[in-house]
């Protein structure tokens, strides 16, 4: 599931280690924003050490790296494409073709690794990104999702943020999910930043929900249960989830089958059977 994506600054240690208690649906560790230049490696070492302990995180673990401009992605994935991760966040994409070049210099490492395979999320965040979406959604079969990533958004635009009134990014906000939902792919909503405003996140969550958001990307535990009460799975996500299950129980749980299938024209494996089971067990919860 996409409900929630949480952030977890990659440079504390802390916040890493309290990662393995949160129920969002993806764990995200970060190695941009919240990450200063002269701690980058420092976070890139502290994320490849929680990798290293996978087995006691109960979500699926991406990565967000830098920027495809920031030239600072090579040394991320170099760091981080571990065997335990999950996907990778790639913020600030433009174009399809900044993904396709992401997805060949991960390969080289799934296969050196044994990762298995490895997700991508590509964050829009540009107008050129926004005009892009659809391209950079089915720009490889490895992109599980999109964000939409506001303020740098606004940033580009030159636009002041408003979090009552937003007209300024009205447009860019609905054309996201209804590109990412023509190429196959779900759509993740910008962050609620006033961590300790429930109500406002609820109404903005609902506003999300209503222009086809699957989730909201988020950067506080306490939002997640407010989150996922507002994105309780549709029927149809149930029905997906049962496919999955059946279609890689035998794999995942007994060790017998293969892990990666093909279900309905899109390739599924052992991180598709965790949302799977997360999307089941929400609804017998």
């Amino acid at each position: 599931m996409f409900r929630t994506l949480i952030f977890v600054p990659g440079a504390s240690a802390r916040f890493v280690e309290k990662a393995k208690t949160l129920a969002a649906d993806i764990i995200c560790f970060d190695l941009e924003d919240s990450v200063p230049a002269n701690e980058k490696d420092a976070a890139r070492r502290t994320i490849a050490g929680a990798l290293a302990k996978r087995q006691e995180y109960q979500r699926p673990l991406y990565v967000r790296t830098n920027s495809p401009e920031s030239g600072l992605v090579p040394a991320d994935i170099k760091a981080v494409v571990r065997k335990g991760i999950d996907g990778l966040v790639i913020p600030k994409v433009n174009d399809a073709g900044e993904v396709k070049k992401i997805a060949r210099a991960i390969s080289a490492l799934e296969k050196k690794y044994k990762t298995g395979r490895i997700a991508l999320i590509p964050s829009i965040e540009t107008a050129k990104g926004v005009v892009n979406t659809y391209a950079i959604s089915s720009a490889d079969e490895r992109v599980a999702a999109v964000i939409f990533g506001v303020f740098d958004f606004l940033h580009d635009m030159r636009m002041d943020y408003d979090e009552r009134d937003g007209a300024g990014y009205a447009h860019a906000r609905a054309r996201i999910p209804v590109e990412a939902r023509a190429a196959g792919v779900p759509a993740i909503d910008a962050i609620w930043q006033k961590v300790d405003d429930i109500p406002g996140l609820v109404q903005d969550a609902t506003a999300a929900k209503k222009l086809g958001y699957a989730g909201k990307s988020i950067i506080h535990p306490g939002q997640i249960e407010p989150v996922h009460g507002v994105f309780l799975p549709s029927q149809s996500e149930i029905e997906w989830a049962k496919k999955v299950v059946a279609a890689l129980g035998g794999a995942v749980e007994k060790g017998t089958g293969r892990l990666a299938v093909r279900l309905e024209g899109r390739m599924i494996d052992a991180v598709h059977y965790k949302q799977a089971k997360a999307i089941l067990d929400s609804v017998q919860g």
